[in-house]
Order: C-alpha cells, then sequence, then structure tokens
C-alpha cells in the first residue's frame, strides 16, 4: 500500500501521474491559501510554490492552517512548506514576497495558479499575466464577514453579486480592458455587516471590520484546489 492508494482508485494511473509531473503556484497563504495548498499536496501535486510575504501573528489561529502557538512571528510560506514535508513527497518552493509586477515571472511554468490575495491591485496584476501567458488561474474573492460555505460557487467574475471584492475587480477589469469573464470562486451569501465607531476627538468614524472565521476560507481553499487538479486531469 501507498499513500495514493486511494487518489489512485478514484482517478487512475495516467491522471494521478498529470497531478505528479505538474508545477501549481498559490499566491497567498492565509484562510484561503493555506487549505488549497494543503489540499493539492495531499492530491498529489509533484511541485508547488507558495507566495506570501506575511509572518503569522495570534490572529491567524482561528482559521489559518499552518497556524500554531508556536510559530507565531516566523513566515507563513516555510510553516506551510514544513508542514508539507512533513507528509508527502511534494517539492515546495516558498517566497516571501509581495505580489507584484516584479513577482510574476514566478507564475511562468505553472499548470495553474491560484489567487488568493487580499490586495485588489495585486489580483488584477495576477489575472492580467495570467491571461496574457495563456496561464490557467481561478481568483478567490470575498471570504470575510461570512459563515456559510454552503452558499460557495465557482463561476466566472461577470456573474457575481453581493461581493463587494467581486464588484471592485469587475471595475478594475473594465477599466483595464480585461474581460469579466475570468474564473472565480466566490460566496453567494450577503456578507454581515458588524459596524465600529470610533471617537476621534469630536468625529465619530465609521468601519466596517474583515471579520471572518474558519468555514468559509477553508472551503474555498479546498474548492480551489479542486478545480485546479480538475483542470489538470481534465475532468
Amino acid at each position: 500500500m501507498e499513500e495514493f492508494e486511494r487518489t489512485r482508485l478514484l482517478i487512475g494511473d495516467e491522471n494521478l501521474e498529470k497531478l505528479r509531473n505538474s508545477t501549481v503556484v498559490v499566491v497567498g497563504c492565509g484562510g484561503v491559501g493555506s487549505y488549497a495548498c494543503e489540499a493539492l499536496a495531499r492530491s498529489g501535486i509533484g511541485k508547488l510554490i507558495i507566495i506570501d510575504k506575511d509572518e503569522i501573528n495570534i490572529t491567524n489561529l482561528n482559521r489559518q492552517l499552518m497556524s500554531s502557538y508556536a510559530n507565531v512571528g516566523l513566515r507563513k510560506v516555510d510553516e506551510m512548506a514544513a508542514r508539507i514535508k512533513g507528509y508527502a513527497k511534494c517539492e515546495v518552493e516558498g517566497v516571501a514576497c509581495f505580489f507584484d509586477e516584479s513577482s510574476t515571472k514566478l507564475l511562468d511554468g505553472a499548470d495553474f495558479v491560484i489567487d488568493a490575495i487580499d490586495t485588489m491591485t495585486s489580483k488584477l496584476i495576477l489575472a492580467k499575466y495570467c491571461l496574457a501567458k495563456n496561464i490557467p488561474f481561478v481568483m478567490s474573492l470575498g471570504m470575510a464577514n461570512r459563515l456559510d460555505p454552503s452558499q460557495l460557487v465557482y463561476t466566472t467574475l461577470d456573474k457575481t453579486s453581493y461581493d463587494p471584492v467581486a464588484k471592485i475587480m469587475r471595475n478594475l477589469c473594465k477599466k483595464e480592458k480585461i474581460s469579466t469573464k475570468i474564473p472565480v470562486i466566490f460566496s453567494r451569501e450577503i456578507p454581515f455587516k458588524h459596524m465600529i465607531i470610533e471617537k476621534d476627538g469630536d468625529n465619530r468614524k465609521e468601519r466596517f471590520p474583515l471579520a471572518s472565521m474558519v468555514f468559509v476560507p477553508s472551503s474555498a481553499g479546498i474548492l480551489a484546489a479542486s478545480v485546479c487538479v480538475r483542470r489538470i486531469i481534465d475532468k
């Protein structure tokens, strides 16, 4: 018996070999990206490139897979890579950088790219590059302020609703003359609005913080990995 016996029974030898010969890039190793990396490694992907500049902090413990009290302050990509190497024969390259124009070459040669980025400008840069280079990818949209993973949908950006991130990305794509028919994962659940009122001298400021639990980001990451695997084996 070997670790991918059950996988082999489901997809067959040929498709398992396709996964073993594939390189996937996951940009962002937070609530969505960490679970995407886990699912990909446990599915037999041969090489993972994980891009994220951040270190683990205490607020990550409620939803980010590789986080623990013991590794607060350490780099996310290093801790995710170490976790994967403990159970999978997967080549993992962790790149601790902010994804921008200078990082796009890291996507070259990828069989698939998963966008789990929070920054809108970086998401746009990734989408433009993948479209120009004909690299298959999927973009994860807003997963904060939601509780119901059953509301997640794999569709295209032009068919999204109730998602502030999707609205921003649609506007950016139209401004850059990019098709809004790009593949995305989004939630149909209307996000919760938890208002915080701050007093600054005589002024009162209202803000809606990004709140999150494990359910929706983790499910989005696993769905993104499933999209990736099905694309590679053409199912």
